[in-house]
């Protein structure tokens, strides 16, 4: 196993990037003030979510019927860790304030033994921890300890700390092998990464030992859910379509984690599974664990991912199905989703010393989680396909989970507050170090400070990535240190400079490593980045025939609003040379669009009013324009392509 990394302090990170920069600053300029009038069911026009008033009657504040979907609390939480990621110095004070009154909140409403549930509490107090499948109450658990953590690292606050402690406690005392425990485990995986995090800052064994044991417990036989379901005889409390039929596949409960080797079920759970299992791994030093995760990736990334990083393709149950189906207009690929595989990303560098996985972290980054929040930061995609059309996106039917146009909320709303958190926190992303190197994973603008050890160091990158892929990074360090740059797949020959002198740079594991004396040292590199047309592996059915549009990590696509209606018309010639051009109709978006020539195939032979008849295909040239997927559906609704057919 590699060595562990670890985080470059969240506050010690500025981004500075004019293109992610906007979408970070937007967090606590826009999302935070947004959501939390969404969560107080104070947004004009919205529907209520009764996230914070399940708190208050939980609290007996006020009088009431608990309501909205069982793990609801988790918006709150989720709202709570992008505050505390927000929160700097004397920046967004404001922020804290609101933070401190929804803790002592939440206190209110957690039970004196430690539970902490507003459903169960209100609803059904006497069937807590009967409903592992369904009432996903590890799993809201889960969310209250990350958020408790991370207020806790921002603030030095203990009180959320020692509400998560409390609940955790509790949880510790109600699940593990002895006699008179629960020998269960979570229907949908969170608070297992939870538990070790909680651990890390704690240094509670209980924690690390209750994260281990409901990660070697899934899967065992007897086996808990077929007991449960069995208990219940086929009665579903909170998600029907979800329990008839039930596969233990759908929770990754149908072996144990060590025995996987295939990305299966729901795709977020899967993926918070396996970044559980990487931490265990990591703190185990367990060779085995690390084997199996290794072959998850692999699988979802060379078989089940799309070229978007989006994953999980089933609008039924939003899960994984089989290698190679990707479907491009029915293809779920839940934003949260992608989330996931830059948690489990992150992780798997981490624990192996390669560079590798960043790639996927990336791609998931700059297409799925981009394209799951507008510009203006108040409206959500759940669901990234690769085509829509907005006609066919009809309710009550196979379509019904594909939007032709970003959401202001959900009802299940976990990707709001997912992604919120996510952008808050994303210079974890950015830069990581261990006791003898500082690593620069992603070239995004930023400036950062940290140890390595006992030197003091500084670094300001300045990122052109999205225009030609040269990167500045000026670097200071008070003692001598390493720097490893993670190399990009998409690289064409990169030529690397040091202090204006051309370098010659082994790579090793996916980075250059440069060592740094004393000082201020100036690095330049250039990726060489380029426009590429990209096809699919044969074996996936839908896109035989078909090219796609990257520069860099970004994936293209077209839009109705640039390309006219019926995108399904248009062929391009393969590898067709492509112009750059600035975007000019989305204020201060600094990427180019690609301009191209293609064709549209028409049949002169039938009429518009005609369903079938005879060929007579014409080919009319037409300018094209492809803008970035995560763009898209920010200038009105329309069509939208990204997997394009080649003409021969």
């Amino acid at each position: 196993m590699g060595r562990h990394l670890n985080q470059v302090e969240l506050n010690n990170i500025k981004i500075t990037d004019d293109f992610i920069g906007r979408y970070v600053e937007c967090v606590s300029k826009k999302i935070i003030p947004h959501q939390w009038k969404i969560l107080n069911d104070c947004l004009e026009g919205a529907k209520p979510t009764y996230c914070i008033r399940n708190f208050k009657i939980a609290a007996r504040e006020v009088k009431g019927k608990r309501k909205g979907v069982v793990f609801q609390d988790t918006d709150l939480y989720k709202w709570l860790e992008s505050v505390a990621y927000c929160i700097n110095g004397e920046e967004n004070k404001d922020f804290e304030v609101m933070a401190d009154e929804m803790i002592v909140l939440i206190g209110k409403a957690q039970e004196a033994d430690g539970y902490l549930n507003t459903y169960y509490t209100i609803n059904e107090p006497n069937r807590k921890w009967t409903n592992l499948i369904e009432g996903h109450e590890l799993y809201t658990a889960g969310h209250l300890i990350e958020a408790a953590v991370a207020y806790y690292n921002a603030t030095g606050k203990e009180e959320l700390l020692n509400i998560a402690k409390k609940n955790a406690d509790l949880i510790c005392q109600v699940f593990g092998e002895q006699k008179s425990q629960i020998k269960g485990y979570p229907g949908h995986e969170e608070i297992e990464l939870a538990l070790i995090k909680l651990y890390r800052v704690t240094s509670e064994e209980r924690y690390l030992k209750l994260a281990r044991y409901f990660v070697a417990e899934r899967g065992t036989t007897p086996n808990y859910f077929e007991t449960e379901i069995k208990s219940r005889d086929g009665w579903a409390e909170f998600f029907p379509d979800e329990f008839s039929n039930y596969s233990l596949e759908y929770s990754q409960a149908h072996i144990p984690p060590k025995k996987m080797e295939k990305a299966e079920g729901h795709a977020v759970r899967m993926m918070y599974l396996c970044a559980a299992m990487v931490d265990l791994a990591e703190e185990d030093k367990d060779s085995e664990l690390l084997v199996a995760c290794n072959k998850i990736w692999d699988n979802t990334t060379n078989a089940r991912m799309y070229i978007t990083g989006g994953i999980g393709s089933s609008g039924y149950r939003e899960r994984f199905t089989t290698d190679y189906d990707l479907p491009n207009n029915s293809g779920y690929a839940e934003t949260c989703a992608s989330i996931g595989i830059m948690m489990f990303g992150q992780r798997m560098t981490s624990a192996t010393g390669d560079a590798r996985y960043y790639d996927d972290v990336e791609r998931a980054l700059y297409n799925t989680v981009l394209a799951g929040i507008n510009l203006e930061g108040d409206k959500y995609f759940y669901v990234n396909p690769l085509e829509v059309v907005p006609e066919f996106c009809t309710e009550h039917t196979s379509m019904n989970h594909v939007k032709a146009r970003r959401q202001g909320w959900f009802n299940v709303a976990c990707c709001p507050p997912n992604v919120a958190r996510t952008l808050a926190s994303l210079g974890q992303y950015i830069y990581a170090k261990d006791e003898e190197a500082f690593y620069i994973h992603q070239y995004i603008s930023s400036e950062a400070k940290t140890k390595i050890g006992t030197a003091d160091v500084e670094i300001d990158m300045k990122s052109e990535l999205l225009k030609d892929g040269k990167i500045t990074v000026s670097f200071k360090t008070t003692k001598r240190v390493k720097l490893k740059v993670r190399i990009p797949y998409y690289e064409t020959g990169t030529r690397l400079c040091i202090n204006n002198e051309r370098a010659e740079i082994p790579r090793k594991d996916g980075y250059f490593e440069i060592s740094l004396e004393k000082g201020k040292t100036l690095i330049e590199i250039d990726f060489g980045v380029k426009v590429k047309w990209v096809g699919a592996n044969s074996f996936v059915r839908n896109n035989i025939g078909k090219a796609a549009l990257m520069k860099g990590p970004m994936v293209y696509c077209l839009e109705e609003v640039d390309n006219g209606k019926n995108l399904s018309e248009i062929y391009v010639i393969e590898n067709v040379k492509v112009s750059l051009e600035e975007m000019k109709d989305l204020p201060d978006i600094k990427v180019d669009t690609l301009n191209y020539q293609g064709v549209r195939l028409k049949n002169r032979a039938m009429t518009r009013e005609q369903l079938y008849g005879d060929i007579k295909l014409e080919q009319i040239k037409v300018k094209l324009k492809a803008i970035p997927y995560c763009l898209w559906n920010n200038r009105g609704k329309g069509e939208m392509l990204v997997w394009q057919k080649i003409l021969f």
